[in-house]
C-alpha cells in the first residue's frame, strides 16, 4: 500500500506528459498573424457589403420557404462573425480603438440586415401557415448559450492556427448569426413582437458569448496587448462583463427550464394516452394535442359517466400528470333508439331484397339445370336408337 502511494506522484507526472503531448496548442498557433486576420475581417465595406446583402436574401428566402439547406448557405457566406470576434480580440488585448471599430461595424451590419430582411418579408407574397424555421429562432435557451460559447472557442482557436482548416464554416453554421436577424425582420414586417424580440435576443446571446469565448481564448493564448490598463479600469470591465452575462443568462436559463418542463409534459401525455387508448368498453382516445402545459384529449364513443371519467383521470397520476391539466373532449357517436330502429329497418329491408334476388337467381339456375337434364336425356335416347339397328345386324 505504501509503495502504491509513493508511486502516485510519478504516475501523475506521466499522465501530465501524455495530456500535454496531445493537448498542447501553443506550438501550432500564430497569434500575430491571427490578430491581423481578425482585424482585417471587422471592416464593413467593399465586398463585405455585397456579401452581407446576398446572405440576407438567402437567409430570408430560406426562412420564408422552410428550407434548411438555403439557411445553411446564408450562414456560410455571412460576414457577421468578423466584427464579433474582433470585439473579443479587442477586449482581450486592451485595444479600445479596435473595440469601437468592431462595435460600430457590427451595429451597421445589424441595422442593414434588419432593414433588408424587413423589406423582403413585406414584399414576399408567401406566408406559411407553419413557419417552423422562423419559430425555431424565437425561444432561445441556455443550450443556445452553450452552442455560442463553445462555437466561439472553436472559432478563435481556428483563427489562431498556423494551418487553418474548415472549422470556421462549422462555427458559422452552429452559431447561426444571420437567421435570427432575418427572423427579427420578419417580426417587424408582420408587427409580431414575439418574433422580433425573441430572435433579437437569440442574436444577442450568440454575439455576447462568441465575444466572451474569444476574449478568454485570447487571454489564454497570450495575444500581444496594445497597452496596459489600471487595476481600477480592469475591475470596472470585469464587473460590466459579469453584469451583461447575468442579464443575458437568466432569461435563457428560465427559457431552457420551461422547455425541459414542456418536453417532459408532452412525453408524459404521450405515454399516458398510449397506455390508455381504450377509456371504456365503447369509448376510446382517437387524438390528443398538447398546448403548453395543457393537453386536449379527444374521445369518441358513448359519453362517459362521472365515475368512468374520474376513474380515467385517476390513471394520470403515475405519469406525473394532474387531472386539471387534461381536458377531455367527448365526441359522442351514440345513437337514439329511433335512429337505431331506422338503421335496423334499412338493414332488414336491404337483407330481404338481397334474399329475394338470391332466391330468384337460384330458381333461374335450377330451371336451367332441369332443361339441361332433359336435353341430356333426349340425346341419350337418340344415341340408343341409333345403336339398336346396328346390334341387330
Amino acid at each position: 500500500m505504501k509503495e502504491t502511494i509513493q508511486q502516485i506522484p510519478s504516475l501523475w507526472k506521466r499522465l501530465r506528459r501524455i495530456i500535454r503531448y496531445y493537448a498542447y496548442i501553443f506550438e501550432d498557433v500564430d497569434t500575430e498573424s491571427a490578430a491581423q486576420r481578425i482585424k482585417g475581417g471587422i471592416w464593413f465595406r467593399g465586398p463585405n457589403v455585397w456579401i452581407l446583402a446576398f446572405a440576407i436574401v438567402l437567409a430570408s428566402v430560406g426562412l420564408n420557404v422552410n428550407s434548411t439547406a438555403v439557411i445553411i448557405g446564408a450562414m456560410l457566406v455571412s460576414p457577421l462573425m468578423g466584427p464579433i470576434i474582433g470585439m473579443g480580440l479587442s477586449l482581450g488585448t486592451n485595444d479600445l480603438d479596435l473595440l469601437k471599430s468592431a462595435a460600430k461595424n457590427l451595429l451597421v451590419m445589424v441595422i442593414i440586415s434588419l432593414a433588408a430582411s424587413t423589406l423582403f418579408f413585406i414584399l414576399s407574397p408567401l406566408s406559411l401557415v407553419n413557419p417552423t424555421e422562423l419559430e425555431a429562432r424565437t425561444s432561445p435557451t441556455i443550450y443556445d448559450v452553450i452552442i455560442a460559447f463553445f462555437g466561439g472557442l472553436a472559432g478563435i482557436l481556428e483563427s489562431s492556427r498556423k494551418e487553418r482548416g474548415t472549422v470556421l464554416s462549422g462555427v458559422a453554421i452552429a452559431t447561426a448569426l444571420m437567421p435570427p436577424l432575418c427572423t427579427a425582420g420578419y417580426g417587424l414586417a408582420n408587427l409580431n413582437m414575439h418574433f422580433f424580440f425573441g430572435a433579437l435576443y437569440l442574436f444577442i446571446i450568440n454575439s455576447v458569448f462568441i465575444t466572451l469565448a474569444t476574449f478568454l481564448m485570447v487571454k489564454y493564448l497570450r495575444f500581444h496587448t496594445v497597452a496596459g490598463i489600471s487595476e481600477q479600469l480592469a475591475a470596472k470591465r470585469r464587473h460590466a462583463i459579469s453584469g451583461i452575462l447575468v442579464i443575458i443568462l437568466v432569461p435563457s436559463i428560465w427559457s431552457a427550464f420551461r422547455l425541459v418542463e414542456s418536453n417532459n409534459f408532452e412525453r408524459n401525455v404521450h405515454d399516458f394516452v398510449e397506455s390508455n387508448r381504450l377509456v371504456a368498453p365503447s369509448t376510446y382516445i382517437y387524438e390528443y394535442k398538447v398546448n403548453g402545459h395543457k393537453a386536449d384529449i379527444s374521445l369518441a364513443g358513448i359519453p362517459l359517466t362521472d365515475s368512468l371519467r374520474n376513474a380515467f383521470l385517476s390513471k394520470a397520476a403515475p405519469y406525473n400528470l394532474k387531472a386539471k391539466d387534461l381536458n377531455l373532449i367527448e365526441h359522442s357517436f351514440a345513437l337514439s333508439q329511433q335512429d337505431m330502429d331506422t338503421i335496423l329497418q334499412e338493414v332488414y329491408n336491404s337483407t330481404n331484397a338481397d334474399l329475394d334476388e338470391n332466391q330468384a337467381l337460384l330458381e333461374s339456375m335450377q330451371a336451367r339445370i332441369e332443361a339441361l337434364s332433359r336435353e341430356v336425356e333426349r340425346l341419350k335416347q337418340e344415341q340408343e336408337a341409333l345403336i339398336a339397328p346396328a346390334d341387330s345386324l
